[in-house]
């Protein structure tokens, strides 16, 4: 009889970021790590920096197109310049249902040859792989000019259990 194998557990990084910049080199580093057929899922408060690190992501991966939120397209896709995978962002917050309600996207689709990132998309597209990053910003609330947020990464499946995430806590220079 064989063995079943045993769940892989997830690889998680802790980081602290204190400025735009350094969400945006956060982004450029962790593109370093991306393959087509990822999923990245942000998730975090407004404001906290989801677009700015997706922005870090497009730049590192070599796209065409300024990274923008997507939120009234819903979904943008950004070719590569550089024969890359594409990145397909997209901003699910004003999207109340799951993965059916998303079927319209055909994230699907696009999951084996891009790179598809997800703001607002925890509840609605766990369903896509089982290997994806979670990555969760924190950020004082309120009346605050604080620049500092608290970022945990986390890579779930196999495809993450084989990925040193430590390669992201250079932020600096």
């Amino acid at each position: 009889m064989e063995e079943a194998a045993a769940p892989h557990s997830p690889a998680e990084i802790r980081l602290t970021v204190t400025s735009p910049e350094q969400m945006r080199r956060l982004g450029l580093r962790l593109a370093g790590l991306l393959r087509a057929g990822d999923l990245v899922m942000l998730s975090g408060e407004l404001g906290a920096g989801k677009t700015t690190l997706t922005r870090g992501l497009g730049e590192g991966l070599g796209v065409r197109g300024a990274v923008t939120s997507p939120t009234f397209v819903i979904a943008r896709v950004h070719p590569s310049l550089v024969d890359g995978p594409p990145l397909v962002h997209v901003d699910a917050y004003r999207l109340s249902g799951g993965l059916d309600e998303m079927e319209d996207l055909d994230l699907d689709v696009s999951l084996p040859e891009s790179v598809i990132v997800v703001e607002w998309g925890e509840g609605k597209v766990e369903e896509l792989t089982d290997d994806r990053l979670e990555v969760l910003i924190d950020r004082a609330t309120g009346d605050t000019t604080d620049e500092v947020r608290h970022v945990t990464v986390r890579g779930l499946g196999k495809r993450w259990a084989e990925t040193d995430l430590e390669a992201l806590e250079a932020l600096e220079g």
